[in-house]
């Protein structure tokens, strides 16, 4: 992290171009003055600097180009000449092993890695870091309160236990000093298991591997462990458990099978994310109960499933596969989410927050980014000129220290175009934009 910010060579050949556009401007107005007076001058030299800059007709020097110039810059050799992901360099190198990244509503960036929960600006500076034992996830709901996975110890009977742990922060991105307020801590945030007994180890085995929130402030959390006994009056360990936003456990992801393989299972669960993904839109935030899993677990035929949720007024909340997705549409797309045995260890999933509301999920085994749409097709809209109604494939990677190449990526977000990758061996967070966004 360098302490005093640099100008980056393309911004100041960016200024050196508006100055002399705008002396030239000046000379090509002068011969008016005398016949149309300075304020008139004035007036058309203002319209003509509105126009030269595009400001009026929207063209590619919109808000959106001017934050890629000042977030990164865009090596023209690896923009693709079709549809695709440009990365936008230099990547962050200032962490250690990031798991994982998430840009919250109060739009600054949340990393885990070898020091805990760091807090980023969207330039790449470090705000500040948190120490937490053990931190695998980080997700915030639109109070902006953060919420971090990890372990802590806990004596139980005289023993200690080193045990599962959601840890409720506040003033996490603030001038304020940060304030762990609530932590959930496994088994004893879990209501079902109120009336059992602590399991000593196997409960310190148990795993929270995933934490999302949804537009009400609930937060969801995935769970994986040895136990799942289905006759037991205890919830099985495989599972998510959904908690309001007072930390009270309301229920948890009945009907979804703890062990055997099907579009409805929660078979070593390696992340999940729900629908709603900042920035908060005007026109609302999506409020569906719908989530996004992954499964890790090598029985898992299907490693990532949307999970929708119903209701019966005699039986309650359960939760269903989405069988609308196993419908592959070939004149559409080549790939699709559903497509059996597509990835080896997906680590990370989320959903944009913009109108597109692509899917994103990031393979540790494949050292690869996927991207679906919310039809289950893989690839992005083409281009609008293209003539095309078909997905273009847009999903890249592969092992390597390269700008399109990862070394076991372990999280994924997506905010205002740019998706954010925890590419965890290769200690960076690499950042891409669509090329069509770059228009």
């Amino acid at each position: 992290m360098t302490s005093e910010k640099q100008i980056p060579p393309q911004r100041e050949g960016i200024k050196r171009m508006k100055n002399l556009e705008a002396n030239s401007l000046v000379r090509l107005f002068l011969p008016l003055r005398g016949r149309l007076g300075w304020g008139f001058v004035m007036l058309l030299f203002s319209l003509s600097l509105f126009s030269s800059c595009d400001f009026l007709f929207g063209s590619k020097k919109d808000k959106t180009t001017e934050d890629i110039f000042k977030q990164g810059a865009i090596d023209p050799n690896l923009v693709p000449n079709q549809v695709g992901y440009v990365p936008l360099l230099p990547f962050w190198k200032n962490v250690s092993h990031p798991v994982d990244v998430f840009v919250g509503y109060d739009e600054m960036v949340y990393i885990i890695d070898d020091e805990g929960l760091e807090v980023f600006d969207q330039k790449g500076e470090r705000h500040r870091s948190i120490a937490i034992e053990g931190a695998t996830d980080v997700t915030q709901d639109r109070r902006l309160h953060t919420y971090v996975t990890g372990r802590v110890n806990k004596i139980v009977a005289g023993i200690t236990y080193n045990l599962a742990a959601v840890f409720h922060i506040i003033n996490a991105s603030t001038s304020t000093e940060p304030l762990i307020i609530d932590t959930l801590i496994q088994p004893f945030c879990d209501v079902s298991r109120n009336n059992s007994a602590f399991r000593g180890a196997l409960d310190e085995a148990v795993q929270f591997t995933g934490i999302t929130t949804r537009a009400d402030n609930s937060l969801l959390v995935a769970r994986t462990g040895p136990t799942n006994d289905l006759n037991s009056v205890a919830r099985p360990d495989n599972t998510i458990l959904f908690f309001n936003q007072d930390g009270s456990n309301t229920g948890y992801s009945i009907g979804l099978n703890p062990v055997t393989s099907s579009l409805k299972s929660v078979l070593g669960l390696s992340a999940i994310t729900s629908f709603a993904a900042p920035p908060q839109s005007i026109s609302g935030i999506n409020t569906s109960p719908d989530f996004l899993i992954l499964q890790s677990d090598a029985a898992a035929q299907f490693k990532a499933l949307w999970i929708k949720e119903t209701y019966d007024p005699d039986a309650g909340i359960s939760y269903i596969e989405n069988s609308s997705l196993t419908q592959f549409d070939f004149s559409k797309a080549d790939g699709f989410l559903y497509d059996a045995n597509r990835f080896s260890n997906p680590t990370d999933i989320c959903v944009s927050g913009d109108a597109s509301q692509y899917i994103f999920i990031i393979d540790a085994g494949k050292d690869s980014l996927y991207q679906f749409t919310q039809k289950g097709y893989e690839g992005v809209n083409p281009a609008a000129n293209s003539g095309s109604t078909k997905q273009v494939l847009a999903s890249f990677g592969g092992l390597g220290a390269g700008p399109f190449q990862f070394d076991s990526p372990s999280g994924v977000c997506y905010f205002k175009k740019v998706i954010y990758v925890a590419d965890k061996n290769n200690n960076r967070i690499c950042r891409y934009i669509l090329s069509t966004d770059l228009e």
